[in-house]
């Protein structure tokens, strides 16, 4: 009987380490900081963290375009209504059921809050509940990118949040958001288990998810915020680190790949973009702003974020609306250099270029753009304008564009179309009611803007959302409050242990930013 104790004993044990040992780990970086309430996400690490530990009613389909059900397994719309039915097998991560109430609160609550990407759904009247199952929206006007603008609709527990209210005037106080900072409230394929936005969050895999999740998906998740290119280096050389951000410069993701690293790429619905402060001397004047635009050196640029022979980090601009997407220019209508064009606007400027310094400001913790400053002001002193680079956390940028006199001259920025419509990509940088914001630092203020922006919300057909597209690359193109460096497309060193379909496949790509690290799709080798 001792014997077969102490072998019983054994096998416990070694069925316990086994386990223990098959446990894996994906670790993974990004910029600073992370923001776990997911009505406050707007950059690339909140959609990380919001598409894994969140879900929404529908995805964008895999491989191609339109949308597939996701929470929702069916809609309809009928007029400026749209009414979609749940499913019945979705539990929250706290086990409580999902409901119609939750879809209405979380449209509610992200209103209420008017943070992140809240103005998506400005034009929602009300969504209500018709049973369970089942919840309606109602648009005040027609809004041709409803559908797509879901994508960016996280449901969150009601139940949940309404038990952890915290400090705040009104029936719902806080909304709940000194909890949701700190800690999850989503049916999504993985939890929270400690967050620190400036250090690192761990995510868990949720095994009461509603879609099956591979074995082979990480168990554990890993996201650290900030590290320095040379320490991703490193780390990825000793096999301590899995997935690079796409900030590191080129030249160390090539090392990295002729190591022997993987190269994972997420096509962008976007662009790298120079943005000028209009109402700011001297560029307030629009001459002067397409002196500058036309001394860019685009094709030096280019150089600058090449990988290898066949992988880059971008390709060359054509206007302003990256290729593919309605209302862009043909491929090989690419924006270039011309001096004698700068120096013809440059001279019709109403200010005197001896007396001009441009602030060109650059993101600390994305060191590639020290260089592109470089650039501009190696490009400017050849037109005879000084300027003067200055460097600037993300967090100290974005609180410094929310007032005009304190934005710089020309900021740098990737800006990508939240939900892969042409909308969220130019609305909330250029429409005259959302200045203020990280994505909208020109402080752009043009009624033709405007009304070419709201007819590509408002038209019928995709015919005439092109039309009006078309118009406004136009208008952005001749009114020059952007320097369009390039359309982006994001490049990831990743290590050896790891397997991202959806960042490999095209077929299996999802044509929105940060969707392809949903980890449930991803695979660890070890």
């Amino acid at each position: 009987m001792k014997y077969w104790k102490a072998a019983l004993a054994a096998a416990v044990f070694a069925s316990t380490t086994v386990t223990a040992v098959a446990e894996t780990v994906l670790r993974l970086d990004e910029v600073a900081v992370g923001e776990l309430d997911p009505a406050k996400a707007s950059d690339y690490a909140d959609s990380i963290l919001m598409f894994n530990v969140y879900d929404t009613l529908i995805l964008p389909a895999q491989g191609g375009p339109g949308h597939t059900g996701h929470l929702a397994e069916s809609w309809s719309s009928e007029g400026n209504s749209f009414t979609f039915k749940l499913r019945d097998d979705v539990t929250f991560q706290s086990g409580n059921p999902l409901t119609a109430d939750d879809v209405v609160f979380s449209l509610d609550r992200m209103k209420a809050l008017g943070s992140g990407l809240s103005y998506l759904f400005g034009v929602v009247e009300s969504a209500e509940k018709v049973d369970d199952l089942t919840v309606t929206f109602n648009l005040e006007s027609p809004y041709a990118p409803f559908v797509a603008s879901l994508v960016r609709l996280p449901i969150v527990d009601k139940k949940l949040v309404m038990e952890n209210l915290g400090e705040g005037d009104g029936d719902m106080k806080d909304w709940g958001t000194a909890f949701m900072s700190a800690n999850s409230a989503g049916t999504g394929a993985y939890s929270v288990k400690s967050h620190n936005p400036q250090e690192e969050t761990v995510m868990v895999k949720n095994a009461d998810y509603f879609l099956s999740v591979a074995d082979a998906a990480p168990d554990t998740v890993r996201l650290r915020y900030g590290l320095e290119a040379a320490t991703v280096r490193a780390l990825i050389s000793k096999g301590e680190h899995d997935i690079a951000s796409q900030w590191l410069p080129p030249e160390v993701v090539s090392a990295l790949a002729k190591d022997g690293a993987q190269l994972f790429t997420e096509a962008g619905t976007g662009a790298f973009y120079f943005k000028m402060n209009t109402t700011k001397a001297p560029l307030d004047d629009a001459n002067c702003r397409l002196a500058l635009a036309h001394a860019f050196d685009y094709s030096t640029a280019i150089k600058m974020i090449a990988i290898s022979d066949d992988i880059s980090a971008g390709s060359a601009a054509t206007g302003a609306i990256p290729v593919g997407m309605y209302g862009s220019n043909p491929a090989d209508q690419i924006l270039a250099q011309d001096m004698d064009k700068a120096k013809e606007y440059l001279a019709a400027c109403k200010y005197d270029p001896s007396e001009m310094d441009i602030e060109v400001s650059w993101i600390a913790e994305v060191p590639l753009e020290e260089r592109f400053a470089l650039l501009m002001q190696s490009n400017f002193t050849a037109l005879g304008i000084k300027s003067h680079i200055n460097k600037m956390p993300w967090a100290l940028f974005a609180e410094q564009v929310a007032k005009a006199e304190n934005t710089p001259h020309i900021s740098q920025l990737f800006v990508n179309a939240v939900t892969g419509d042409p909308d969220t990509l130019l609305y909330g940088m250029y429409h005259s009611s959302t200045p203020g914001t990280w994505q909208s630092p020109e402080h752009l203020n043009d009624s033709v803007v405007d009304e070419m922006l709201d007819a590509g919300r408002s038209a019928a057909s995709p015919e005439d959302r092109a039309a009006a597209y078309s118009k406004l690359n136009a208008r952005l193109m001749e009114i020059a409050a952007t320097i369009y460096g390039f359309d982006r497309q994001s490049v990831f060193a990743a290590s050896n242990r790891v397997k991202a379909p959806a960042l490999t496949d095209a077929s299996k790509a999802f044509g929105l930013d940060g969707l392809g690290f949903s980890f449930r799709l991803m695979e660890m080798t070890e």
